[in-house]
């Protein structure tokens, strides 16, 4: 099986199903960005250090990764049709339980942190502005036609995840954050 097709040199891809449609719409910017910021998620995996407080981070993320690739596929998946693995409230529940451990091994936020640190957090950070991006972009999906609104929910606590982790990252490393520096 050859990886190309030739089928969206016109600028057209086909939705799950077989529906076909602009390169640019919704739905297809949606996913397109799921995967993108999946994508940024399988960096900070390589950037984190091999040391054994990564490892549970690196199993947290790998689930987070299949959930993304599920999230991509519900977009990818037009309104009146069956979407295989929704995205479910335990979903929401598992990143909720993850960031409330992490932030109580952190110190109180004292000022605004920039992005930064360890490259490790750095790109966390990076992953973090994607998922916003991709958030952006289902809901624009959820405005036009119907989508499970977990999905925007998911996205929107993942972004808030990324935050904490980058924070927890650069803490566990012994790495300063970067602060805003008020002139």
């Amino acid at each position: 099986m050859k990886i190309y097709t030739r089928t969206g040199d016109r600028g057209e891809t086909s939705l799950a199903y077989g529906k076909r449609v602009p390169k640019n719409s919704l739905r297809v910017e949606g996913y397109g960005t799921v995967d993108e910021a999946n994508s940024a998620i399988g960096v900070i995996m390589a950037a984190l250090p091999n040391e054994e407080w990564t490892q549970p981070l690196v199993l947290e993320l790998k689930q987070i990764q299949t959930k993304l690739f599920h999230i991509g596929s519900e977009l990818a998946t037009p309104a009146d049709k069956t979407v295989h693995w929704p995205a479910k409230e335990e979903d929401v529940q598992f990143l909720e339980t993850a960031i409330d451990w992490k932030d109580q091994q952190l110190t109180p936020l004292q000022q605004f942190i920039l992005p930064g640190g360890h490259l490790a957090a750095a790109y966390t950070h990076l992953a973090r502005t994607i998922v916003r991006r991709a958030e952006r972009c289902a809901t624009s999906v959820a405005m036009e036609e119907p989508l499970n609104p977990i999905v925007v929910r998911y996205l929107n606590r993942l972004s808030d995840y990324l935050f904490v982790l980058a924070r927890y990252i650069n803490q566990q490393i012994g790495v300063a954050e970067p602060v805003l520096h008020q002139e």
